[in-house]
């Protein structure tokens, strides 16, 4: 169960790893499906805040299960919810030996055949003597899962809010859950009534008050032409009407303009009326047009919205409308359509605001517990989308005055808490203040609180939406709920549980583990190009940052500066104005941090890694999936300091880009070891076997594995990737040392020329696919003869208005093919542009004889006939080839 490492013979025999030799995705990816959409179930503790781009639990322990187990006499494995008991006291056979047997689980595990090993995941696994780092830990999950093993994790970022949140998940599994809810009750006699007293309002069914789930507010400003109050309405919806008998059909909730009532419409975007007042209008036409301009009602004048709001010095604030629940009507047995719903505003809902106003300027105390902060320019603030603009200057201008008041409140009981309750509380607090602020806004659709980084950037709303911030009965987002989501995760951690298909194919969860989550954990705060570890740790298990998506630090300021008013003292990191920016490993166009500035640090952050593994430790990282130059780039990196890549995999992921939001469905995991030494090859000589293993590869993954074409793509580029990194920086091509960016697109070229699938089958993939994206165009290009120019080229995809595909009906696709079939006679057709050209000119009606005739039928395109048929579920494919009258053609 060894292999050499690199090629040198007196390099140092070392164990491989088991994921170096095979890893399930299939297994990975079928849970990760699950858990992205519902990680409060499945690991609750990666949701006792927000952190950005964090991936799914699962994967990681997956990477930590073939990365930590090694050698089976160092290995115990128990059976969850049977503690202090190992798998040897369960189900062994006749014989006596028992059917898991570490050693034989471990041999098994191969490139066809990774799964031996998974039979482990949901068990109790612990290992010994392992000490594993992140140096770029983020939230914490690579630690939070190797700690589940029984490794000694140490973790650093730069960032005071990673740290602080990824310090409560490690002490989440040694903190008494009995001593947390104590602390809240602590905290809800001191201040609870005193919040919720804000947050009421006059009950329309009687004499007697319902509490305020949500206060709908919206921005006015004057016309600059007539002075008119323009209230800044994009459309005049307040909410789905969910709140109605099951016979009837929901409409939607929405703001009279003329009376101001919320009255009840069957269709939002149709003509309307008022059912108070008798008004009509049509609840689609606001009074904000595209280009951010205002459109004023009464004189009809444009402008610019953010010119008007810097001229006039702000904008005014109007509350329109309320969410209540009644728990008087629901205790009478009203139904939820009387108890529960949306309301106009009353003198004593204004009255009752100003009253926390006053309140809040009159109590200067409490002014010590909100952020004093200004908000510092930079590329989120100032560029993506210009919160100055808008009228922000400090931190607390995103919060109105019965926030400030409410939430400092809350933040001073704190302070009567012991310390590691007082920072749980704290980090429920912080959370929390994603739906608390006049930055968040309601999801009509949805019916529900959205939060402040709904785009992953500070996007200040036209009209927010009001969160009651202690809670109620009802409602989401709240510190009640925060706190309750707080609770989860320490429970968990207490006592952690797995969720994964048993044989019957059903999701299933394990018995509660004994071994608890951060036992051996200690973390730092600050650039990791600082740690000056050597030769300490076994692996390194991480997810480094990738250029320009994520700029943590600009948003994380949001959250920094309200924790550190009680963490300003405790700990180093968080005495600052802000996050540190200028060490950031990313791009950042507005402080001048070009794409080689990151590739340069990312470099340094390698050799500072490989400085801290031990000679044969391991360096394993999730890396969000990249074109052939960004390839290069990494495998330069990554080379130059001294690694070799033995392995690449395809997992699902649960991010967004930052920046444009779009939905990544997966991630790259990467295997390096350390090499001391490579060797001379010739570009010819390597090309021949770095040939040999991707057809071997392929070949192995195709005949063995239920695996899609893509993800035995990176899986082949991993192979030959290995294959390269033994001779990095020593391979000739005419006399000239090839760079790892030259030799990656080679390699890319090797690959595709390996394969016979090509354009046809990877638009077959992708009508295939649910929801299809550029990422899938992507993934399932890898491995192929195709690439997404070459689909882009022939209009079988465009990003123009999104993401669309090019199918038969798709005007910019059409006009592709007709230009071709105009302008050559069809020479350089495709058979799918043909098949494409003919189903068109079936669905209107034309001849396609003519062109049948023409241009022949033969086995090829009558394949792709029914493959599209059999895809689309659309059998005129097959019948545009095979009847010549197109007027007899069915449906």
């Amino acid at each position: 169960m060894s292999e050499q490492s690199g090629s040198s013979q007196d390099r140092q025999e070392r164990t491989e790893l088991p994921i170096e030799r095979g890893f399930p995705i299939e297994r990975v990816n079928e849970i990760a499906e699950k858990e992205g959409r519902a990680k409060m179930y499945y690991r609750p503790i990666y949701t006792m805040h927000k952190w950005w781009a964090r991936r799914l639990g699962c994967v990681f322990r997956a990477i930590s299960l073939y990365t930590l187990l090694d050698d089976p006499e160092k290995v115990s494995v128990f059976e969850p919810g049977h503690e202090g008991s190992t798998l040897a006291s369960y189900g062994d056979d006749a014989d006596g030996e028992s059917d898991l047997d570490v050693a034989s689980l471990l041999e098994r595990v191969d490139m066809t055949d990774p799964e031996s090993l998974w039979e482990l995941y949901p068990k109790d696994v612990r290992v010994e003597d392992k000490k594993i780092l992140d140096p770029f830990m983020g939230g914490g999950t690579s630690l939070v899962e190797a700690s589940r093993f029984g490794a000694e994790v140490v973790g650093n970022d730069l960032n005071p809010v990673a740290w602080f949140v990824t310090k409560k998940e490690l002490e989440a599994g040694q903190t008494d859950v009995k001593d947390l809810e104590e602390a809240f009750e602590q905290v809800k006699d001191d201040v609870a009534d005193e919040i919720t007293q804000y947050y009421k309002t006059p009950c329309p069914n009687g004499d007697h008050d319902a509490d305020v789930m949500y206060n709908f507010w919206v921005k006015e400003l004057d016309c600059v032409s007539c002075g008119h109050t323009v209230p800044l309405f994009k459309d005049y919806r307040v909410a789905k009407e969910r709140y109605v008998e099951k016979d009837e059909d929901p409409g939607y909730n929405v703001l009279c303009p003329d009376c101001g009532a919320v009255t009840t419409v069957d269709d939002w975007q149709s003509e309307s009326v008022c059912n108070d007042c008798g008004h009509g209008f049509v609840p689609k036409e606001g009074n904000v047009s595209r280009g951010g301009k205002y459109n004023c009602p009464d004189c009809g004048q444009k402008y610019g919205i953010t010119d008007a709001i810097q001229e006039q010095g702000g904008y005014d604030l109007r509350l329109y409308a309320i969410e209540y629940y009644c728990e008087h009507c629901d205790d009478a047995g009203e139904p939820k359509s009387v108890h529960k719903g949306y309301k106009r505003v009353e003198e004593a809902d204004e009255e009752l605001y100003q009253d926390a106003v006053r309140e809040w300027e009159e109590s200067d105390d409490l002014h010590e517990y909100v952020p004093k902060e200004e908000i510092p320019p930079g590329h989120m603030t100032s560029e993506r989308n210009p919160v100055f603009d808008h009228g922000y200057e400090t931190w607390s201008d995103m919060f109105n005055k019965r926030q400030l008041l409410n939430l400092a409140k809350l933040l001073r009981s704190f302070e009567k808490i012991d310390q590691n309750e007082r920072e749980f509380l704290l980090l429920a607090f912080s959370d929390a203040l994603r739906t608390n602020s006049a930055m968040a806004s309601y999801d009509a659709t949805r019916n529900g609180m959205d939060h402040i980084f709904r785009t992953n950037s500070f996007d200040p709303p036209m009209y927010p939406a009001e969160n009651n911030v202690w809670g109620g009965e009802f409602g989401r987002g709240t510190f009640k709920a925060s706190w309750d989501m707080v609770r989860d995760g320490v429970k968990w951690a207490n006592s952690p549980t797995d969720r994964y298909i048993d044989d019957s194919g059903e999701m299933v969860e394990s018995a509660e583990f004994s071994k608890s989550v951060g036992e051996q954990s200690s973390l730092h705060q600050g650039d990791m190009r600082t740690l000056d570890y050597e030769d300490e740790f076994d692996a390194v298990i991480t997810d480094p940052p990738y250029y320009d998506n994520i700029m943590y630090s600009e948003v994380a300021d949001y959250f920094y500066v309200w924790q550190k008013i009680l963490l300003e003292d405790e700990y180093p990191g968080f005495d600052e104005e802000k996050t540190p920016r200028t060490e950031s490993i990313v791009t950042n166009p507005y402080l001048g941090k070009t794409a080689e500035d990151f590739e340069s640090e990312l470099e340094q952050s390698f050799s500072v890694i490989k400085r801290a593994l031990k000679d044969d430790g391991s360096l394993t990282f999730t890396y969000h999936h990249s074109d052939s130059e960004s390839w290069g780039e990494l495998l330069e990196s990554l080379c130059d300091v001294g690694f070799e890549v033995t392995a690449t995999y395809p997992i699902s992921a649960d991010i967004n880009k930052f920046i444009s939001g779009e939905a990544v469905s997966f991630d790259i995991v990467v295997v390096a070891r350390p090499i001391d030494d490579t060797e001379p090859a010739s570009w010819n000589s390597l090309r021949r076997d770095i040939y040999r293993t991707a057809r071997r590869t392929r070949k192995q993954l195709e005949e063995n594995r239920d695996l899609s074409r893509g993800d035995i793509g990176v899986m082949e580029m991993g192979a030959c990737f290995h294959e390269y990194s033994k001779h990095h920086g020593k391979v000739q091509r005419d006399g000239e040392i090839m760079s790892a960016k030259e030799v990656v697109q080679e390699i890319y070229g090797i690959i595709q020329e390996a394969s016979d699938i090509g354009v046809e089958d990877v638009f077959i993939d992708l009508l295939d696919t649910s929801n299809p994206s550029f990422d899938d165009v992507n993934k399932l290009c890898r491995g192929t003869n195709a690439s997404p120019e070459d689909l882009k080229e022939t209009n079988l995809y465009n990003q123009d208005d999104g993401f669309e595909l090019g199918t038969w009906d798709n005007e910019k696709r059409r006009a592709y093919i007709e230009e071709h079939v105009n302008g050559d006679g069809g020479d350089h057709l495709s058979d799918l542009d043909k098949l494409q050209f003919l189903r068109y000119r079936y669905e209107k009606g034309q001849a396609v004889q003519n062109y049948v005739d023409k241009w022949g039928v033969d086995d090829d395109l009558r394949e792709l006939a029914g493959r599209l048929a059999d895809v689309t579920g659309d059998q005129r494919y097959t019948r545009v080839l095979g009847d010549r009258d197109v007027t007899s053609y069915g449906e």
